[in-house]
């Protein structure tokens, strides 16, 4: 290369070694998402769920994708290694400070259901972005969560029939790849189209392919 040349810089895509502004920007989803996880705890999900819990309780499962929804979009928008995680357990953390009516539960909940989604992105190498991919990191997420809901000890769905503990699952899974994988992949594609996205690898999200 010729004396006084040098190569143009672009936006490190490295899936390995964080940066400052994938800390700073996976803090903002974060905190977005704790706002979130709060008001779905005490606005949203307690009314839309009522009459779907009348009908059959396991059906609230449907509501439920709105709290995995930060781990898909963090992990779509960072793509770096744990960023799912990170995002979801400190959104979790947030709800918990702002004051959750589930207790100290929403942070082991945070961490399972960030894991869930984390293992899809891994899965992949943190590699592929696609529709289909952040579909299977929502349900993922949403399995996770169905999980720990049914099985864990301190589950809310414990005391569930073992038919009505897949039944619920079932509905989580399908609310995370709907409400989370879905909704974050549309997301992820509009804030690259506006250039916020313009430090990450995200930046080309509006032009990648679909699937």
């Amino acid at each position: 290369m010729a004396e006084g040349i040098t190569r143009p810089t672009t936006p490190s895509t490295g899936t390995g070694r964080w940066r400052v502004v994938d800390i700073v920007v996976g803090a903002l989803l974060a905190v977005a998402g704790g706002v979130l996880f709060w008001a779905w705890s005490n606005g949203v999900y307690p009314p839309l769920s009522a009459g779907l819990i009348a009908a059959y309780a396991p059906l609230g499962g449907l509501i439920s994708g709105g709290w995995v929804l930060p781990a898909v979009l963090g992990g779509l928008i960072i793509r770096k290694p744990g960023a799912a995680l990170f995002v979801e357990t400190v959104a979790a953390t947030g709800e918990l400070l702002m004051g959750s009516p589930y207790g100290t539960t929403v942070l082991i909940s945070g961490i399972v259901q960030g894991l869930g989604a984390e293992l899809v992105f891994a899965a992949f190498r943190y590699r592929r972005f696609t529709l289909p991919v952040a579909g299977l990191a929502g349900a993922g997420a949403g399995l996770f969560m169905g999980l720990n809901d049914c099985f864990a000890p301190w589950g809310w769905n414990i005391a569930y029939e073992l038919g009505d503990k897949f039944a619920y699952i079932g509905c989580t899974v399908a609310s995370g790849i709907v409400i989370a994988g879905l909704v974050s992949w549309l997301a992820t594609r509009g804030l690259a189209k506006t250039g916020a996205l313009s430090s990450f690898a995200s930046r080309r999200a509006a032009t990648e392919p679909v699937l």
